[in-house]
């Protein structure tokens, strides 16, 4: 049974993005099952901060209707990560935004199916320049427990510097876990 919504419809003009073999645009309530069933898996609730597990058809729909009015209130910018091909629903690729500091924070999840075939890397070498040029901030932070160094791997190859590590600073399912701090000033950034 799929949860139907009854949250009202907001509009965004979020723009869209493009990379040699993916389109970053706004996820839609038609991407509820997708997410479900994507973020249901455990592993990808065990490598990130704010997917719980188990993970419903409700929680997809009320996180999507949040989106068009976090973007109109240029609190963040979250983009569904899709093949261009099938446009078939591969992840994940947001940005927090702190606009008192002028910072952005880049947050992503990518299916599992999808590991290690350099989606990540590639929406996110989209999202850095919009960071900068559109959104104009002057840095971008990252964050990834430290049991997942694949995301570090990502954050190395787009530019990040680690800057630090937080010890035991989240709790993930009854365990206090290590952070890795990552950061790209606009100084440093060469597109």
């Amino acid at each position: 049974m799929h949860f139907k919504s009854v949250l009202p419809h907001i509009k965004s003009n979020q723009p869209i993005l493009k990379t040699n073999r993916l389109i970053l645009n706004a996820f839609t309530q038609a991407d509820v099952p997708q997410v479900t069933a994507i973020c249901s898996k455990k592993a990808i609730a065990d490598t990130t901060a704010h997917i719980p597990h188990p993970y419903t058809e409700k929680i997809a729909n009320e996180w999507i209707h949040t989106h068009a009015l976090s973007f109109n209130k240029k609190s963040s910018v979250t983009y569904a990560i899709r093949g261009k091909q099938a446009l078939d629903l591969i992840g994940c690729m947001s940005l927090v935004i702190d606009p008192v500091s002028d910072r952005g924070e880049l947050g992503y999840w990518i299916r599992e199916a999808a590991w290690n075939k350099g989606y990540c890397t590639e929406a996110a070498q989209v999202i850095i320049p919009f960071g900068f040029n559109t959104l104009q901030f002057n840095k971008l932070k990252a964050e990834h427990l430290i049991r997942n160094p694949a995301s570090g791997k990502v954050l190395q190859k787009l530019g990040f510097k680690k800057e630090g590590v937080l010890k035991e600073h989240f709790k993930k399912w009854g365990i206090y876990e290590h952070i890795a701090v990552y950061g790209l000033c606009r100084s440093d950034y060469t597109p």
